[in-house]
């Protein structure tokens, strides 16, 4: 039961670094949510939004980051 409450401990710590690490790069830097390929639909009564483009940078960053994590460790 220790390990369980240690892994749950690491991911809470790493979901807070990583949401820390969204905000700062969406305020000054990188236009998270704006980006050519973000798919945005505005009707009459409706919203659609989905940061297609965001996510694949997001996914790119995060596989080249764990990669080189696991690189580093061997």
């Amino acid at each position: 039961m220790a390990d369980l409450g240690r892994m749950l401990l690491v991911l809470g710590v790493a979901l807070m670094v990583i949401g820390g690490i969204v905000i700062l790069l969406g305020r000054p830097g990188l236009p998270l949510g704006r980006l050519p390929g973000d798919v945005v639909y505005r009707g009459k009564n409706t919203t659609f939004y989905f940061p297609l483009a965001s996510c694949i940078l997001i996914s790119v960053v995060l596989s080249v980051v764990l990669f080189l994590i696991g690189r580093l460790k061997r």
